[in-house]
């Protein structure tokens, strides 16, 4: 994922901070361990000083100077375990400290983004766009089918909105489960209040907590974005727009709520097709008729989303009405 500068120096800010914090904590282990043991202060000076003089013995041209430098090393090292162990330490005490191992709390494997990196990226925009709140409550862990009933059929399909969420709760898990191998994308759509963006809150949990870039945003936030980026020339949604085409995950909510236009409809397109080229992901959530989404946004659209797309409808009463009446119940 691309960030912006500002973006990019917070994080930077963060390891630096790390870095300060992982070299405090090692000095104040020293300073304990030398005042109880000050043999150890001794040999780390004679480990320090060995690698000085053997250097200098293979720049004269001491052939054995490297071989004694590994002997004389393993000597000192084995003697500084020795120690820390029988002083009560672990053996590792006064080894450098680091969050993350593979990078040493750099950010960077080589010139590669370490994969703590690739994290701190994707909780510094859910926590700035603040979606970290909503998935705390919205996950597969607080989802319930109580609110889904066999005796609410669908007229077209035959079945019960509790048949039909439990095979979209399935599918979702299947969609996370093969995130890494498997090329899918999902089109939720329904009356309101059936779970939709529930749902896709399940998923964009999941995959964030598995390090996963994902960005959601209502139909109008989307094309509030591509408008600005493209009219306006503004920074901020640009950067954005970077995020809506190369995010492993783009959830677009509520199609349909937007004032749609003839650029709104292209952008769309625009978008859908340059996710599918690059073989993104995407979740779409409507309140939409199918007939009504070949109106708005045209034959070429709507023949897209059908060929990509696992098309799931979902039925059921208002959630968000049953819940109040059951709170009501319970006070």
């Amino acid at each position: 994922m691309a960030l912006n500068n500002s973006q990019y120096d917070t994080i930077l800010r963060t390891y630096e901070q790390k870095q300060i914090q992982n070299r405090d904590l090692l000095d104040k282990r020293r300073k304990t361990v030398y005042n109880q043991v000050p043999e150890l202060e001794k040999i780390h000076n004679s480990i320090s000083l060995l690698g000085v003089s053997q250097a200098r013995k293979l720049l004269n041209g001491d052939e054995n100077a490297l071989q004694e430098l590994k002997e004389e090393m393993k000597k000192l090292t084995d003697r500084k375990t020795e120690l820390l162990v029988s002083a009560g330490f672990p053996s590792d005490y006064l080894e450098p400290v680091y969050e993350c191992a593979d990078c040493k709390d750099t950010g960077y494997i080589g010139r590669q983004k370490c994969h703590c990196f690739q994290k701190a990226a994707i909780d510094l925009l859910y926590t700035q766009s603040n979606l970290k709140s909503i998935l705390a409550k919205e996950n597969f862990n607080t989802f319930s089918f109580a609110y889904y009933s066999d005796n609410h059929i669908d007229p077209v399909t035959g079945r019960s909105s509790l048949a039909t969420m439990r095979n979209a709760h399935l599918i979702a898990h299947e969609f996370v489960d093969t995130f890494t191998d498997d090329f899918r994308n999902l089109f939720l759509y329904g009356d309101t209040g059936v779970g939709k963006t529930f749902l896709s809150n399940c998923i964009a949990k999941e995959l964030i907590d598995r390090a996963f870039s994902v960005i959601y945003l209502t139909a109008f936030e989307l094309f509030d974005t591509l408008a600005k980026s493209k009219f306006e020339k503004d920074d901020a949604a640009e950067t954005m727009c970077e995020h809506i085409f190369d995010c492993d995950l783009l959830i677009i909510d509520d199609l349909g709520t937007e004032l749609a236009n003839s650029f709104t409809v292209s952008q769309f397109f625009l978008c859908l097709n340059e996710r599918l080229l690059r073989r993104k992901s995407t979740i779409i959530s409507t309140n939409l008729s199918l007939e009504s989404l070949v109106d708005i946004y045209s034959e070429r659209t709507f023949s897209r989303i059908t060929s990509n797309y696992t098309m799931l409808k979902l039925t059921g009463d208002d959630i968000r009405i049953k819940k109040k009446l059951m709170n009501r119940e319970e006070n």
